[in-house]
């Protein structure tokens, strides 16, 4: 292993390593927030429709981030293990963006196929570039700080991703062409997509991989079987799920709530998704700021508990046509929500070390694979629902809602990832490796020889 002041991260790398997330978010956002409404309001596909594409893209998914964690494991380049996939695949992976936001004239069967084959070649490209990014933290460097810092930029660049989506979209989309909203949307996303394919190459040429950790060749089984040993991993997996299926919900139903329940234009529904992201931005800062002095682990469980409890609060307050209380806990729902990600992304590579030292094996490209599994666990369940719920409720695309279908939509935005948030914050309490105990963990790695330089 090397010394430790090479550990160390310059701020370019930092920024650099943040790009990345910033690149992935164009996706992840625009499908947490706006596909949905795309589909539904712009593309014209029914609900009941969404939901099976939904369930089918994240099966496919998950397939392909599992070949993409082995194909880590087995392939060092000159490069480093992760950060070839983020200069061969790039355009690919911009170029499929454009082609998913993209509606053509045809019959409703031909568009129905058409989303299907866009939004998997979409999937299969971000998981392409995704698995590998989400595994290069623990090649860039292994002091916990570094990593934890890093991670804040990361989570910080990503949000002004999600940002850029949230205001740059609907209103670019507006502007460029606000009598067919089809091309709208089509040029504005085709402005995203050119951004993250440059960004990944800024984060491919400013990063570089210090770590190299011995990965032995197992079958697949076997690292399976190692991994449902490690006790912390499985933990964070159950977090992943629950989390997701939370975030996706609030998230897809969020233009709805803005354009529907509040009664908002395009610049309030902007403004609403803005202020969520906003909100996810200063929470990197203040996340990284507390877990200087008080337990990330306790940060965690206790953020997630609160969450439960302001979207109770969000429910029972706020009446329809009600935008300015409605933007005020929004901002403070979504601030709390992701005082967790930072701690969560770090704690990740320390399950992985944790799981060497109990076990004897290192299961790296399969353990953060597994994780973005969950990932997509957690979208499947969370898409799904999201079009079982607003059929349920009775919603009708682009006219005035019912009753039923605003209570619905409200329920989506508060109280039901409300509860998927408790779920999250009860499960940390059985996770243990506060950075005491990481500091253990990597004095048994080291005594053992695990890591390399």
């Amino acid at each position: 292993m090397h010394s430790q002041h090479t550990q160390k991260l310059s701020t370019l790398e930092k920024a650099g390593f943040g790009a990345g997330d910033m690149a992935l978010n164009v996706v992840i956002s625009s499908m947490m927030l706006i596909i949905t409404f795309f589909y539904t309001d712009i593309y014209g596909l029914k609900v009941g429709d969404l939901a099976m594409l939904f369930v089918v893209v994240k099966i496919v998914g998950a397939i392909a981030d599992l070949a993409m964690g082995q194909m880590t494991d087995i392939v060092l380049t000159r490069w480093g293990r992760y950060r070839p996939y983020l200069l061969l695949l790039a355009v690919p992976y911009g170029v499929s963006v454009f082609l998913l936001f993209t509606t053509p004239g045809w019959t409703y069967d031909a568009k129905l196929v058409w989303a299907y084959s866009t939004y998997i070649l979409v999937t299969l490209m971000t998981a392409g570039v995704g698995l590998p990014y989400i595994s290069l933290i623990s090649g860039l460097t292994s002091d916990p700080q570094e990593r934890l810092s890093a991670n804040g930029y990361r989570l910080f660049f990503a949000k002004i991703g999600a940002f850029m989506v949230t205001i740059i979209v609907p209103i670019l989309a507006n502007r460029w062409d606000s009598t067919n909203p089809a091309a709208g949307y089509q040029a504005a996303m085709a402005v995203m997509a050119a951004m993250g394919a440059l960004l990944f190459l800024l984060c491919f040429f400013t990063t570089t991989e210090r770590v190299i950790h011995k990965v032995e060749k197992q079958p697949l089984l076997d690292q399976v079987r190692v991994l449902m040993k490690n006790d912390q991993w499985l933990i964070l997996c159950a977090v992943c799920v629950t989390g997701t299926i939370g975030y996706v919900i609030r998230g897809s139903v969020a233009i709805y709530y803005a354009k529907y329940f509040l009664g908002g234009d395009t610049a309030t529904v902007s403004a609403f998704l803005s202020t969520g992201v906003a909100a996810a931005i200063i929470a990197m800062v203040v996340s990284t700021w507390t877990t200087k002095f008080y337990c990330k682990v306790k940060l965690f469980r206790n953020s997630q508990i609160a969450v439960a409890v302001i979207s109770l609060l969000m429910y029972f307050l706020v009446t329809p046509g009600d935008i300015v209380l409605a933007f005020v806990l929004y901002f403070i729902l979504s601030l709390v929500v992701d005082l967790h990600a930072p701690v969560f992304w770090s704690a990740i590579a320390e399950a992985i070390d944790y799981g060497q030292v109990k076990t004897g094996k290192r299961v790296s490209g399969f353990a953060f694979g597994g994780i973005s599994v969950c990932q997509k666990a957690g979208m499947a369940i969370g898409g799904g629902m999201v079009g079982i719920l607003l059929d349920y409720f009775q919603y009708q695309p682009n006219q005035e809602q019912s009753a039923l279908a605003l209570q619905g939509i409200a329920l989506m935005l508060s109280v039901i990832p409300g509860f998927f948030h408790f779920v999250m914050g009860a499960l940390m309490f059985k996770y243990r490796i506060s950075d005491s105990y990481y500091d253990t963990v990597k004095a048994d790695m080291r005594t053992n020889g695990y890591v390399a330089g």
